[in-house]
């Protein structure tokens, strides 16, 4: 289908990639440097001075290992798409710390506009495990695609009976590395039947136990609905939940026995305010309004003022005072800027020096806090 955007020229893509490639370069800082510097090959020129002030140092990747890297992803049938351009998941350019570039393989049919994310439990019993399926078909008859995340259980389930109506599976690792592997074959079986492969990790990534919850928040990003179906009290389907409600995004759970842990979760969403769900049409009626984009719903990350940057380097006495006002509580940035007295511009130079040193860390884009 067609979509509005402008694409990336080579020399760009490459240049997007050796930024946010750099060690402690994260999609927020990604953003912050574009802004002031203009452009990633800009901010890659001012990379060594901002290292140097912020007391660290970092390896920026050289064009010829973006090449190979999107030469190798080519290879794998994929292809890096930049924020902006035509092929971006719409719906995905509306969250915090919104990545600016993402590997797809397959997807080019897919109606991204039209997106449902169904999570849940790894150890799902037979009936949730038909609940997915269920939803996922019927949600598929209704032209919507399906959003999760691969894993075994409710994951496999919901992309299972969603093959032919479309699904896409979003990776915590590179796109060599699917996890788990006895998911490989599915994850070729979505392609194959015109769905969608995407993480933001560079290949070679081996998907580590703090990578899921960053997968989450793209999951539910891509989706303008997430629902949970079977889910521990403690689990990643409640992080994927949180995220969709601090993306302005619907939240939807299906009930489950009180005897059975992994009902708990789920119930304890609906509890919260989740919309009770025993049906793919529970779900399209709240969606109706929405479709086939939520952008009225949907805002972008806080920014500072394009046009305030100076090149002036951050004063000890001003490092000292977000220093007082950082902990390891997050807090908002225009709270910060409030507090402190900093003007936003100040204020964007001392998070990005912070930032390029890996002392602080982002939570919904918007707070930020001291990195434990």
């Amino acid at each position: 289908m067609a979509r509005s955007g402008i694409a990336l020229t080579p020399s760009q893509r490459i240049a997007w990639l050796r930024l946010i490639r750099t060690e402690n370069v994260g999609p927020q800082t990604f953003r912050q440097l574009l802004n002031r510097e203009g452009s990633a090959e800009a901010a890659i020129a001012a990379l060594p001075v901002l290292l140097s002030r912020a007391g660290t140092s970092a390896r920026i990747p050289s064009t010829g290992e973006a090449e190979d890297e999107i030469a190798a992803l080519a290879r794998l049938g994929g292809r890096l798409v930049g924020m902006g351009e035509p092929d971006y998941p719409e719906l995905l350019r509306y969250i915090s710390g919104v990545p600016p570039l993402v590997a797809l393989i397959g997807g080019e049919a897919l109606d991204w506009r039209r997106t449902v994310a169904i999570v849940g439990a790894r150890n799902a019993s037979a009936a949730g495990q038909k609940m997915a399926r269920v939803l996922a078909a019927d949600l598929g008859e209704s032209r919507y695609v399906v959003v999760s995340g691969l894993a075994r259980g409710i994951d496999a389930a919901a992309h299972q009976a969603a093959l032919r109506s479309g699904t896409v599976a979003v990776l915590a690792g590179g796109m060599d590395r699917i996890y788990p592997s006895e998911n490989i074959h599915l994850a070729h079986e979505i392609v194959g039947n015109g769905g969608a492969l995407l993480t933001e990790m560079p290949l070679g990534w081996e998907p580590r136990a703090r990578d899921f919850p960053r997968r989450n928040r793209l999951v539910s990003g891509l989706a303008l609905g997430t629902v949970v179906v079977e889910a521990a009290k403690r689990s990643g389907s409640l992080i994927t939940a949180r995220l969709a409600l601090e993306q302005n995004r619907e939240v939807f759970a299906v009930p489950g026995s009180p005897l059975d842990p992994r009902a708990e979760g789920g119930n304890a969403l609906i509890q919260q305010g989740a919309k009770l769900i025993t049906g793919a049409d529970d779900i399209i009626e709240t969606l109706r309004e929405a479709d086939p984009s939520r952008v009225s719903l949907l805002e972008p990350d806080w920014l500072p003022e394009a046009d305030e940057f100076d090149s002036t380097p951050p004063r000890d006495d001003e490092r000292a005072i977000l220093a007082d006002a950082l902990s390891l509580t997050p807090i908002p940035v225009d709270d910060l800027v409030r507090t402190t007295g900093l003007a936003v511009y100040r204020m964007q130079a001392l998070l990005l020096e912070l930032d390029l040193a890996g002392r602080i860390e982002w939570s919904s884009g918007q707070l930020v806090a001291l990195r434990p």
